[in-house]
Parts: C-alpha cells; sequence; structure tokens
C-alpha cells in the first residue's frame, strides 16, 4: 500500500488530502475465521485504517520464550490480510497495551518476578503490581528484547515494503500508569532520587549549576546532591516549595520522552521507517507531552483520546458542553504540536454497559469532533471479541458495546460510524479546512499543566496559574461558545501569537507567567494588536521570581483582590454581572486609561482599557467567573467588539454552539445542541466573500450536530437510521 504521511494541516496519501478514519480490531481477540469479516465491514464503514496492539503478555508467556504462531497470535498473517483488503495498519506493540488485559498487557512473569523493577512513590513505597518504572535498567532490558523479537515481524509488513503497516505506536497513554495509581514514579534506580548520581541530579546541576544555587532555589542547606529530595505536591506551599515540585514534574516528564524516545530507537533498529505515534491519555493531559514531543522530532504524531463516559465516574452519560470544550481545547492543542488533530481513542463503546453508549450519542460525539477540526480517528473498539483465558480483567468476553459484536453481529453503532464516513468521503475538502475564527484566546502551556502535580497549591499566590486555567475553559471557552464566538487558540509560547494581528486576543492570567510570553504579549499590542487580559497583571515568572515586563509596558497597575457582599458589577455597559468568581480592583493604572467596569456598591474600578502608539490597545478585566449567565456572554461579546471584533457567525440562542470551518473556498457551519431538549435557532454567517448567508431557522433535537453548506443542511447526526442488534 501507499505510504501514508501528514503536515501540520491533515493526512495525506499520494499527496491527497484525507481523513484517517480507523478502528481498533484485535487479532488476538477477534477468531481467526473472522479477520476478514471485520475488516471488510470496517471498510465499508468509511474506514482506511484498522488498529491493534501486539501484547507482550500474550506472545512471551514465558520469559524467554516466544509465541507468534499460536492460536490467535499470528500477527503477521492479519497484517497479511489487512494488505490484502486495503486498510492501512497502526501497530501497538506497547510495551504496555492497557485494554483491560491482566498486568496491562505487561507478562505476568515481569510484574510478579520482579518487584523492584514497581514504579515507587517519594516514601519508596510500590503504587501497584503493573506500574512498573520506565527507566529501570533492568526493565529496559527487558523491554529492548521484546522490541528485538517484535520490531522486525513489524518491518516486514511495513508500507515502505509494499505492505499495509502505516504507523506504530510506542507505549500508550504514558504517564497514566503511574499517576492513575499512585504519583509520579520517584524510584531511586529510574530516576536518582535520594542518589548523587542519576536522572534527578543531573537535571538540578543542568539547571542550577551548582549545589549552592540549588539550595538557594529551595531554601534548603544540603551538604549533597542525594539530600535534594524532591517534594510532595501536598505539602507545596511557598514559592521555594512550589519551584521543587515543578521542578520534579518537569524532570519526570523529560524522563518519559527519554523513554519513549529509546523505543522509537529501538524500532527504528529493527526497520520499522514509517512514523511513530503516541496516544495522550485525554485533553486534561495533552500539555504534559511537549517534551516528548520536542524529544521525538519529525515524522512523529501525538494523539489524544476523547471519551465522555466510560463508567459512573465521568461528567456525563453522554456528550456534554464540558466534553465539547475538553474535545476544542484537545484538538486545538495538538494542532499547535504541528500535527493534524487526531483521537486515536474515540468512543466505539464502552467497558460499562452501565451508563451505555448508545449510537445517537456517539454520533454527536463524532461530528462534533470534526466540527472543531478533527482530522484522523481510530474507533476504540471497532470489533468485540473474546479474550484468552485468564488474561482479561472484565470478563473472558471482550465485548465494549462495539459497533460489530465479538460474533460478528452489526449494531446500531455501526451505522453511526457508517454514516460519519460517508459525510467525509462526501466533503474530503473538509481535511484541509480550518477554523473560520473571529477571535482568539491564549494558550499557556504552563497554565495547562497546572492543577496536576500538585500546580493547584498557590503558595501565597492569589490567583494560581490553576485558577487561570479554570477560568481559560471554565469561564472564557464557555463564554465564547455561548455568545456566538468562534475562536482559536493562539499559542503563546511561539510566534503564532503575532500571527493575526486583525482578530483580537483574550488571555487569561496568573500572577506568574513566563518572562517569554509576557515579551510576546507585549510585541503584540505593539504591533498594533487588540489584547484583553482577565482577571490580573502578572507579576511573577513561572519560577515565581519577580518578572513584570508586561506591568511596566501596560503601565505599572496595581490590582488587589477585592470582595464585598453582593457585588454589583457593571462591565461593557452589561448590568448584573453575575460574580461567581472573584473580583480584582485596580487601586493604581495610568490615566489616560479608561473605566470599563466598575463594581458598584463599592465604587470600585474592576477594569479599564488603554491606546498605545501603534494601533494596539489593552484592556484589563478583574473579574474571575464561570460561565453561568447570559450576561456572561454579553459582556465578552461587548469587551471584544471594543476590541473590533467581526463576527463571522450570528446564532439567535446562546445554548447552540457553532463551529465555521473553511478552507478558503468552501465554508461549513456546524450547529451543536448539547441539551437533551430540542432547541430552535437562526443563525447566519459570513463566507468566503464576507458576505452574510441566512441559513434559516433550525429545530435541532436534543444531543446532536447539524452541518450546512451550498445552502442545506447536510448532516444531522439524530436522522440516522437503526441497523440491527441492540443499542
Amino acid at each position: 500500500m501507499q505510504p501514508l504521511t501528514f503536515d501540520h494541516t491533515s493526512f495525506l496519501a499520494n499527496g491527497e488530502r484525507i481523513f484517517l478514519i480507523s478502528g481498533e480490531v484485535h487479532y488476538f481477540r477477534v477468531p481467526r475465521a473472522g479477520w476478514g469479516d471485520r475488516l471488510r465491514k470496517m471498510q465499508d464503514a468509511g474506514g482506511n485504517c484498522v488498529a491493534t496492539y501486539v501484547p507482550w503478555l500474550l506472545h512471551e508467556p514465558e520469559e524467554g520464550r516466544f509465541d507468534f504462531d499460536g492460536a490467535q497470535l499470528e500477527l503477521e498473517a492479519f497484517l497479511d490480510l489487512c494488505n490484502e483488503v486495503g486498510l492501512w495498519a497502526l501497530v501497538r506493540p506497547g510495551p504496555y497495551q492497557y485494554s483491560e488485559l491482566a498486568y496491562d498487557g505487561l507478562p505476568g512473569w515481569l510484574c510478579e518476578g520482579y518487584p523492584t523493577l514497581r514504579a515507587q512513590n517519594l516514601a519508596g513505597k510500590d503504587f501497584r503490581v503493573s506500574s512498573i518504572s520506565y527507566l529501570h535498567p533492568d526493565f529496559l532490558a527487558k523491554a529492548r528484547r521484546w522490541f528485538h523479537e517484535v520490531a522486525p515481524r513489524i518491518a516486514r509488513h511495513l508500507t515502505s515494503h509494499g505492505g499495509a503497516v502505516a504507523a506504530v505506536q510506542v507505549d500508550n497513554e504514558l504517564m497514566g500508569i503511574h499517576e492513575w495509581f499512585g504519583s509520579l514514579d520517584y524510584h531511586p534506580a529510574a530516576m536518582g532520587v535520594g542518589r548523587e548520581m542519576g536522572r534527578w541530579p543531573a537535571f538540578l546541576q543542568t539547571r542550577y549549576g551548582s549545589l549552592d544555587a540549588v539550595n538557594a532555589a529551595y531554601g534548603l542547606r544540603a551538604k549533597t546532591w542525594a539530600a535534594v529530595r524532591p517534594l510532595d505536591a501536598v505539602t507545596a506551599g511557598t514559592p521555594e516549595e512550589r519551584r521543587r515540585v515543578q521542578d520534579y514534574a518537569e524532570c519526570y516528564r523529560g524522563s518519559v520522552a527519554h523513554y519513549a524516545r529509546i523505543l522509537a530507537d529501538w524500532l527504528r533498529e529493527g526497520g520499522v521507517d514509517v512514523p511513530i505515534v503516541h496516544n495522550s491519555p485525554n485533553p486534561t493531559s495533552n500539555a504534559d507531552f511537549r517534551e516528548l514531543v520536542e524529544r521525538m522530532g519529525p515524522d512523529f504524531l501525538l494523539g489524544s483520546d476523547h471519551y465522555y463516559a466510560l463508567d459512573m465516574d465521568w461528567d456525563g452519560n453522554n456528550p456534554t458542553p464540558k466534553y465539547a470544550a475538553k474535545c476544542f481545547y484537545s484538538l486545538e492543542e495538538l494542532r499547535h504540536f504541528g500535527v493534524p488533530p487526531t483521537v486515536f481513542e474515540m468512543p466505539g463503546g464502552s467497558l460499562s454497559d452501565f451508563p451505555p453508549v448508545t449510537a445517537h450519542d456517539a454520533e454527536c460525539a463524532y461530528l462534533l469532533n470534526v466540527a472543531y477540526g478533527l482530522k484522523g480517528y481510530n474507533y476504540y473498539i471497532f470489533a468485540g471479541g473474546y479474550n484468552v483465558p485468564g488474561t482479561g480483567t472484565t470478563s473472558e468476553v471482550y465485548d465494549y458495546g462495539a459497533a460489530v459484536s465479538p460474533d460478528g453481529e452489526l449494531r446500531p453503532l455501526y451505522g453511526a460510524q457508517q454514516r460519519l464516513g460517508q459525510f467525509l468521503a462526501d466533503h474530503r475538502w473538509l481535511a484541509g479546512a480550518g477554523c473560520a475564527a473571529d477571535c482568539r484566546i491564549g494558550l499557556l502551556w504552563e497554565y495547562s499543566r497546572a492543577g496536576k502535580h500538585g500546580a493547584d497549591h498557590k503558595g501565597g499566590i492569589d490567583f494560581s496559574a490553576a485558577d487561570a486555567w479554570g477560568l481559560f475553559w471554565k469561564g472564557l471557552l464557555m463564554t465564547a461558545f455561548s455568545a456566538g464566538l468562534t475562536p482559536e487558540l493562539a499559542d503563546l509560547a511561539s510566534d503564532d501569537v503575532l500571527a493575526r494581528l486583525d482578530l483580537p486576543l483574550v488571555v487569561p492570567t496568573a500572577h506568574t507567567m513566563s518572562r517569554a510570553v509576557q515579551e510576546g504579549l507585549v510585541d503584540f499590542v505593539r504591533a498594533g494588536g487588540q489584547l484583553l487580559l482577565a482577571p490580573v497583571v502578572p507579576a511573577l515568572d513561572e519560577a515565581y521570581r519577580p518578572c513584570t515586563v508586561l506591568a511596566d509596558f501596560l503601565g505599572a497597575p496595581v490590582q488587589e483582590a477585592y470582595r464585598c457582599m453582593a457585588p454589583l458589577l457593571t462591565a461593557f455597559d452589561v448590568r448584573n454581572v453575575f460574580v461567581n468568581g472573584g473580583l480584582f480592583a485596580t487601586t493604581a493604572r495610568p490615566e489616560d486609561a479608561v473605566p470599563v467596569a466598575v463594581e458598584e456598591r463599592g465604587n470600585r474600578e474592576i477594569g479599564w482599557r488603554r491606546a498605545y502608539p501603534g494601533g494596539g490597545c489593552a484592556t484589563i478585566l478583574g473579574l474571575h467567573w464561570k460561565h453561568a449567565k447570559h450576561e456572561h456572554a454579553t459582556m465578552l461579546a461587548n469587551a471584544l467588539t471594543d476590541l473590533g471584533l467581526q463576527r463571522r457567525v450570528q446564532c439567535s440562542n446562546p445554548l447552540i454552539w457553532t463551529a465555521l470551518r473553511s478552507d478558503g473556498q468552501r465554508t461549513m457551519l456546524f450547529l451543536l445542541n448539547l441539551f437533551t431538549a430540542p432547541l430552535t435557532t437562526r443563525v447566519s454567517f459570513r463566507d468566503t466573500t464576507g458576505t452574510w448567508i441566512d441559513t434559516g431557522e433550525h429545530t435541532l433535537p436534543g444531543i446532536s450536530v447539524t452541518a450546512w453548506t451550498d445552502g442545506r443542511v447536510v448532516y444531522n447526526t439524530a436522522d440516522g437510521a437503526k441497523i440491527g442488534g441492540r443499542g
């Protein structure tokens, strides 16, 4: 088969922009007699790829004895059949698989027989039997032997050799195996914690240069490198303690990047020359992979997993506004990694029968991901099967409520997947489309990481990075969608901040912000950009050192946290703006600034706007909020209108969210109703010529997404006909 490649926009085959449409089909679970049937069903659903794990657990049942010929273990025969049918294969040889397998896919002899390999918390205690320390030398030795066996078998089937394997994944949902079951890994043998030599001491020496400098940064009196131990995030409070927590988190993420690079090098040594990929566990984890993306270099693609319900502990039983917002910022983060936004685990069922993943809800989830920029996806799972006895953690039947049952029966979910595949085939131009944005929201990676690794402990900071991240997606993002705006994210850590001076830029801010980002925002305003900051002006860098680059440029404003009973806020000509977060009053600011927000009971200035030479403008709004009231949406829309907002969409119902995709010649409007009740709205949008197009009035069924282009509705996820079997 022809190679599968990609650029920053989409996947490509023979130079043509395409969607990657894949589904998980496990050769070790689906009876061999059913392989061809499942592959053809994937193809008939519009698919061009299948994915499979290659479980170390099954293929090395005893240490040193490998089996690729036993029942359900013939990987190469499966890959041959993929090629014969005409489907690419995405192969996942681990070492970890998860996939509800015993020991998370690792061999039992390794997890039970080598307890010293297990990841440890700061107290030196193991997490669990199958949470292994990635960089433990003994684990790497055993994993390398596994890769030495499996990589050549995969390499014989690469697209470069005329085979089906188009990409290979290293490991699975990295970091999850530690964070979900304990903490970061502090194993001395892998991380050098408590030792004079090793990764942690080396990290400190590289960052600070000397032990004296480390002591000054951390407020310690350590006599040796071994005495500089990481700090548990729960106890972090002072800036020095926070610095120590953040440094270790960075060291740990660097170790994960090193581990992934080792695995990738083993694949290359084994002859694998196709792109290497990995999947972030969920939208909230994407930012943790920045070091890994940088370490892996070109020809590497990071995707994410976008489940909305796997059991009763999830936010909702169906796609919700919160799910949609997370999908949006996840896909935008992936775009800013320079790759086509890809979901390597799109809900193709659930490990739990309750709550169910219905075809109606799943189809809504699929299309909302397309609306927000999805360019490739893999259903997890597409076809159910049967576990080798004793190797499954749920039951011997791995059903998952998949589109195709273990016995090959088609279920309603298959119809949803088939309809989506047909829609993408009918509108191939969407593979090359981007967001037709009317405003931008600033993405700060340091904020996106906050709330994990203890970053939510403020350490005396009035408004922390974790607070700013909450404002980013629960306040600004949710409000922007409810205001009918069409945002995109701007990567503030890059030159991207200067890429669109024509669009107003909204930035959630903490009291901490890196010097580079502060300088970038100054450059943006100096170049004529229109900026809205909320709720505070940063005074420290990300390491809690004084840094007032942005504040000095703005005119050295002074703010203080302000509290009063039943505040009455008027902001941007909107009265009664609900204060459900907090207020920051301005006590000093440039004389030529214009007030834009006032708390009327105490007559305190909460926001102001100032023009700068070169045509730039900055607005400071000292309000922290979660979206709750229509006044929030009107306030944000008015604020951006003052900064030159030129709307792309007009939507009469704030409960209906919209997305606009365009390739410069064609435009498609998506309407999202993420509530259970039918909702009615009237919508118009600007096309590529700037002409307003009235799409008329729409009544949208509950939990549905509608696509409109060429003067008509071309897809409504609620209109699908059912296809056989149970829902």
